[in-house]
């Protein structure tokens, strides 16, 4: 089958490599590279890496696209498509929720943050409406205490893997669906959402912290990356920080630094 793949993400990855050991990959389409850093180093990402070393072609805009494949397969890729690319050949979303649940940019983080302790993957057929087209087919995982924004999107790299080979070898045996059910849509998530309010429960600020990789807080008067937390008996155990300007350490060796001051966070 001749395909065309669209994704960005490092999760992505393993499901396109798995796509190209089977069928034909005649384009990648990915996010375009872009300045990180102080020093605005222009990263690829990582599809676009993968592409790359697989001599396969990259592109950057939905407009560029003028192919005529067998199936589009879409996943984390980041832009609504048009007509262009929807009129061209069966067009495939691999989405990490359980729809309508969770629609939008950010499905794995907002199910962690909220402390769901379950959601899926779904293929779903694309429309020009963000995320709302017919279900093809719907796996559901179990979310654990601790899993984080990283572990989530491992399983579902599984998950979406052996799903979209299972649609592939017979498109014919899942009718598509409509989405029935709450609509929930969510938001991109920057530095400010990793801010830390104490006034929050142990386990919302835990959930932040997996789903978000960081909370931001000021202990003691020091601005700290919380890392990484866990729960011990529904209280909030610290386990890794990085306080500004250096590297991460553990939260005893930070505790040590404060030479017997009382902690106070947020302060």
């Amino acid at each position: 089958m001749n395909v065309v793949l669209m994704g960005t993400p490092d999760f992505v990855v393993p499901i396109f490599d798995a796509i190209a050991a089977r069928h034909n990959v005649i384009a990648v389409f990915t996010r375009a590279p872009k300045p990180v850093g102080r020093k605005h180093v222009i990263i690829k990402s990582p599809v676009h890496v993968w592409a790359e070393s697989h001599n396969i072609p990259v592109y950057h805009k939905p407009s560029e696209y003028n192919f005529s494949p067998d199936m589009v397969i879409v996943a984390a890729y980041g832009a609504i498509l048009h007509d262009n690319v929807l009129d061209s050949a069966p067009c495939v979303n691999i989405h990490p929720s359980l729809l309508p649940l969770y629609r939008g940019p950010s499905p794995i983080r907002t199910a962690i943050k909220n402390g769901d302790t379950e959601s899926g993957v779904c293929l779903m057929q694309m429309t020009n409406e963000l995320d709302a087209g017919d279900i093809l087919m719907c796996e559901k995982f179990n979310i654990d205490i601790d899993d984080t924004n990283e572990t989530v999107e491992e399983k579902v790299s599984k998950i979406g893997a052996k799903m979209i080979f299972e649609y592939m070898e017979n498109p014919q045996k899942y009718p598509p669906i409509p989405q029935s059910g709450k609509i929930v849509y969510t938001a991109k998530t920057g530095v400010y959402d990793e801010i830390i309010d104490w006034k929050k429960s142990p386990i919302e600020i835990h959930n932040l912290v997996r789903a978000l990789g960081a909370g931001r807080t000021k202990i003691n008067g020091i601005d700290v990356k919380i890392l990484k937390t866990k729960m011990n008996n529904n209280n909030l155990e610290i386990i890794t920080v990085q306080p500004a300007g250096r590297r991460p350490m553990d939260w005893k060796s930070f505790v040590n630094g404060l030479h017997g001051a009382e902690i106070k966070y947020g302060e």
